[in-house]
């Protein structure tokens, strides 16, 4: 059981790091201790965006009119809804073991910890097996944080997990953080006609976003029947039979509401526990394990990539932290991830997207910027899809015309949004895009325009 590399994870991080590995000549084993592909493919990022295109269809059916079109007695079955998304989940880890398979990795189910010397304990439902590595890399993920009082039951209060498979429709719902996870469960839940309140301890929603792009997310959140409550906080839950009262404290008071339903989304914590890192002197803060540029940590030919190595927590940081770290191992140049250029999307109605710095950052910083908008009620396409509430925001360093962050709202942009990625990649200046040629009709050209606008040129605003 010896092996060029030893991987503990299969989630996005870990399988594509032990692929990349076995693409580069590498004799690589992977242990997981519940499901392939992880969180982020089982109980995350696919089956959510599974149910939120259910609910994206279905509000759509709720505007068949604006579209010429009759739908009549329409309605939704929630266990339906939720039998597509599993199904969804189930087919894309089914694929993550064929990969596997095909790439000739060796797949151990079970917990695996590490005791020096190169060597992996791996308790399965058989027993132990040792493994020796050259080289280790832990992409164990992380789960769902819970404040004391606000504990998950699964009943009248949730995680992601339990919102995913709902034991019933919410009639009056809390969703406690306003983060991409809480927006979406809340939007999800919404639109399928739950009375949805957020509670947000920051001063505004979607916090990491531009500040401009969460007041716009905000008005079209209550525009669709969701109360926000900003600097806010629950404090304590009261359980009762079919209920839930909590005891939200909003600028010093605090008063009580009830539901029936509770999401908790605040925030994650790093799986460390029981992996036996700290005995070997690798360095954690707060659940997670401290690492240079490259993902290594303190303990030679011992890396760490994904949710556990600290934000962004994004799956696609941590398959290309995979990628980086296979590739390292294999003897190849690297360069290391950029957490500044990774965009995030969260995949609420309507869609929210960005990369790069928000224009505080950039004017905190100093730098002396260019701003440019465009709305998307200036867009043909997104008037044609009756989509016409979105807009594209560009920063621009003014004096050497960098692109240094953008930030969107509106239909499809967290497709939009990979074309401003990869500007930033090349070392696109204001020039270049601008002289650049955008298919009309398209939404992109409000990408365009509003580099445009930031320069004084925008056309059709």
């Amino acid at each position: 059981m010896n092996f060029d590399m030893i991987v503990i994870g299969a989630g996005p991080g870990g399988y594509v790091c032990a692929i990349r590995a076995a693409q580069n000549g590498l004799k690589v084993a992977v242990v997981e201790r519940e499901h392939l592909g992880g969180i982020c493919l089982n109980w995350g990022c696919i089956p959510t965006k599974a149910l939120l295109r259910s609910s994206e269809v279905f509000h759509l059916m709720e505007r068949a009119k604006d579209f010429g079109l009759t739908a009549d007695k329409f309605g939704f079955d929630l266990d339906a809804v939720v039998k597509r998304s599993r199904g969804v989940a189930k087919q894309l880890s089914n694929g993550i073991g064929h990969l596997l398979k095909k790439n000739k990795i060796s797949v151990l189910m079970g917990t695996g910890k590490l005791i020096g010397d190169g060597k992996v304990v791996v308790t399965t439902d058989k027993g132990e097996e040792t493994l020796t590595g050259k080289s280790i890399v832990v992409a164990t993920g992380a789960r769902a944080r819970e404040l004391p009082g606000l504990e998950a039951d699964g009943d009248l209060v949730w995680t992601y997990k339990h919102a995913l498979q709902p034991p019933r429709m919410p009639k009056k719902l809390l969703v406690i953080g306003s983060g991409a996870i809480g927006i979406e469960f809340a939007s999800f839940y919404n639109t399928f006609g739950a009375e949805t309140t957020v509670v947000e301890v920051m001063d505004r929603v979607l916090p990491v976003e531009d500040q401009e792009i969460s007041i716009l997310a905000k008005k079209q959140f209550e525009k669709q029947g969701m109360t926000i409550k900003e600097k806010s906080l629950v404090k304590t839950l009261h359980r009762a039979r079919n209920k839930v009262i909590a005891d939200i404290e909003t600028k010093g008071e605090i008063k009580q509401f009830e539901f029936d339903t509770v999401i908790s989304a605040v925030g994650i914590l790093g799986n460390v526990e029981g992996l036996g890192m700290e005995e070997l002197g690798i360095k954690i803060d707060r659940s997670h394990v401290i690492t240079d540029e490259f993902c290594s940590t303190d303990v030679e030919n011992i890396f760490a990539i994904g949710d556990i190595a600290g934000g962004p927590w994004l799956a696609h940081k941590a398959s290309h932290e995979g990628v980086m770290v296979a590739d390292k191992v294999a003897g190849k140049h690297v360069n290391p991830v950029k957490p500044e250029s990774i965009a995030g999307c969260t995949y609420c109605y309507p869609q929210v997207a960005s990369v790069g710095m928000t224009e505080a950052m950039a004017r905190d910083s100093g730098l002396d910027v260019k701003i440019g908008r465009f709305p998307f009620i200036g867009n043909g396409k997104a008037i044609a899809l009756g989509e016409p509430d979105g807009l594209v925001k560009t920063i621009f360093d003014a004096t050497t015309g960098e692109l240094l962050g953008a930030h969107m709202i509106g239909a499809e942009v967290t497709e939009l949004i990979q074309g401003f990625v990869i500007g930033r990649q090349l070392e696109t200046t204001e020039q270049d895009i601008m002289e650049t040629v955008f298919p009309h009709p398209t939404l992109s050209e409000a990408m365009h325009e509003s580099v445009l606008d930031a320069y004084g040129g925008a056309i059709h605003f």
